[in-house]
C-alpha cells in the first residue's frame, strides 16, 4: 500500500488506566495517587491529534485529598489542552473512586459496575484491653491535650468521636457540592444520592450520577469511527504474590487494606 499524503489521519483518543486504592503513597502496587498518575495524565493529554482523552477507572476510593487532587489535574488539563474528558468505570468507581469519575464530561459504567458511595468512612481498632490482659503498660507523652487523638492503644474518648465526625461532616459535604456541580440538572430529583450508599451501572444512570452503557472500545469507535487510534497509557503492574515479595511486611499490610477496600464492595 502507497501513504497517500491527502488521506486524512486517524482520530486519536488516548486511553489512561486508573486502578487500585487511593492513597498517598504505598509500597503495594496498585495504589493511585497524584505523584503515581500525574506524569500518566500529562501524557494523554499531550497527545498529538487526540480528539478526547479517555479514562478507565477502577478503584473502591481511599484518601479523599489524594482523589481531590486527581479530579483537579484531570479538569485543569482539559481546560489547558481543550479536550473532553470520557471516563469509564469498570468493577468499582466509588467513594474516591466516584470522586475521580466526577472529573469526566461523561461517565459510562457497565451494567455490574458499582457506582457512588459518596460518603466519608473512617476505620480503626482498639487494643487497650488486649494490651492490658498481656501485660503490656503504654507509655505516651505528649505536649498538647490532643495529641493522642483516637489513640488505639488508649479508651475511645466521645471529644475525639465527635472531632472526628465534625471532620468527616466537612469533607461529605465537599463532597455533595462536587457532585452538584458536575453532575448538575442530571441528578434525579428527590434521590437520596449523600448516605453513602452504591448502586449497579444501570441504577446510577437512572439517578444521574452515570451517563451511558459503555466500553472505551465500542464509544469510541461509534463517536470517532472504526479507524479511531485508541492509545493505551498505564496498565497492569506486578501480580499479587511478587507486590508482596517485594515489600515485606509494609507490602503485607498495604495488601490487607486494599483487600478490604475491594472487598467492601464483594470484590
Amino acid at each position: 500500500m502507497h501513504w497517500n499524503p491527502f488521506t486524512k489521519p486517524a482520530p486519536v483518543v488516548p486511553l489512561v488506566r486508573l486502578e487500585g486504592q487511593i492513597a498517598p503513597k504505598s509500597q503495594f502496587g496498585r495504589t493511585l495517587s497524584i505523584d503515581a498518575v500525574g506524569k500518566l495524565l500529562d501524557k494523554a493529554f499531550a497527545t498529538g491529534g487526540a480528539k478526547a482523552v479517555a479514562i478507565a477507572l477502577n478503584s473502591p476510593g481511599g484518601s479523599p485529598v489524594q482523589s481531590n487532587l486527581i479530579f483537579q489535574r484531570i479538569r485543569e488539563l482539559s481546560g489547558q489542552h481543550e479536550l473532553p474528558v470520557l471516563v469509564f468505570c469498570e468493577d468499582v468507581a466509588a467513594s474516591g473512586g466516584y470522586w475521580i469519575a466526577l472529573a469526566g464530561d461523561e461517565i459510562f459504567v457497565d451494567p455490574a459496575s458499582i457506582i457512588g458511595s459518596i460518603g466519608v468512612i473512617s476505620a480503626s481498632f482498639g487494643f487497650q484491653e488486649l494490651i492490658a490482659r498481656h501485660g503490656v503498660e503504654r507509655r505516651m507523652h505528649t505536649s498538647g491535650e490532643d495529641k493522642s487523638f483516637l489513640d488505639p492503644f488508649l479508651p475511645e474518648k466521645e471529644k475525639d468521636v465527635a472531632r472526628l465526625k465534625h471532620l468527616q461532616a466537612g469533607m461529605h459535604e465537599q463532597f455533595i457540592d462536587l457532585v452538584k456541580q458536575r453532575r448538575g440538572g442530571k441528578l434525579k430529583p428527590g434521590a437520596d444520592l449523600f448516605n453513602g450508599d452504591f448502586w449497579l451501572g444501570r441504577e446510577a444512570i437512572e439517578l444521574g450520577l452515570a451517563d451511558a452503557i459503555g466500553t472505551p472500545e465500542r464509544v469510541l469507535r461509534k463517536r470517532y469511527g472504526d479507524e479511531v487510534n485508541i492509545k493505551r497509557i498505564g496498565g497492569p503492574k506486578r501480580g499479587l504474590l511478587g507486590r508482596l515479595m517485594g515489600g515485606g511486611a509494609d507490602a503485607m499490610m498495604d495488601a490487607v487494606a486494599a483487600r478490604l477496600a475491594w472487598a467492601r464492595f464483594g470484590l
